[in-house]
């Protein structure tokens, strides 16, 4: 009868290595497109600051020149691969981690938001001025 616990708590464990290394990977994912974020926002109010130009069609502009489309892809696909590996990592018996996996799927869906926000300002551009 003892191995049936033992084999019970072998999979206990691999199963929480499993959702160590999801969590692991979705956190990596979820914040590795803010890291070039801030060199982006500064690189277009510098070049506003240049040009002496305002309003939200030079901002918009300035910066969605920073998202080229195969950029735009791969954040994509990286915030919704790190919210679903976000989901799975979570236990009711590590909040720390759980605490954690919700703070990154949040900044996941804001990540969206904003790329969402900036292919739509994009096209509007686009079509607007066509």
């Amino acid at each position: 009868m003892g191995g049936g616990a033992e084999a019970r708590e072998s999979g206990e464990a691999r199963m929480d290595d499993l959702k160590k290394k999801r969590f692991f990977w979705g956190l990596m994912l979820a914040w590795a497109p803010w890291l070039p974020v801030p060199f982006g926002i500064l690189s277009a109010f510098k070049s506003l600051s240049e040009q002496k130009a305002t309003g939200l069609g030079v901002v918009a502009g300035g910066l969605t020149g920073k998202f080229v489309p195969l950029g735009v892809i791969a954040i994509l696909v990286s915030e919704v691969a790190a919210t679903v590996l976000l989901f799975r990592a979570f236990s009711t018996g590590h909040w720390v981690r759980s605490l954690f996996s919700v703070l990154s799927i949040f900044l996941s869906g804001l990540t969206l938001l904003l790329v969402f926000f900036f292919v739509w300002l994009t096209w509007l551009r686009v079509h607007t001025t066509s």
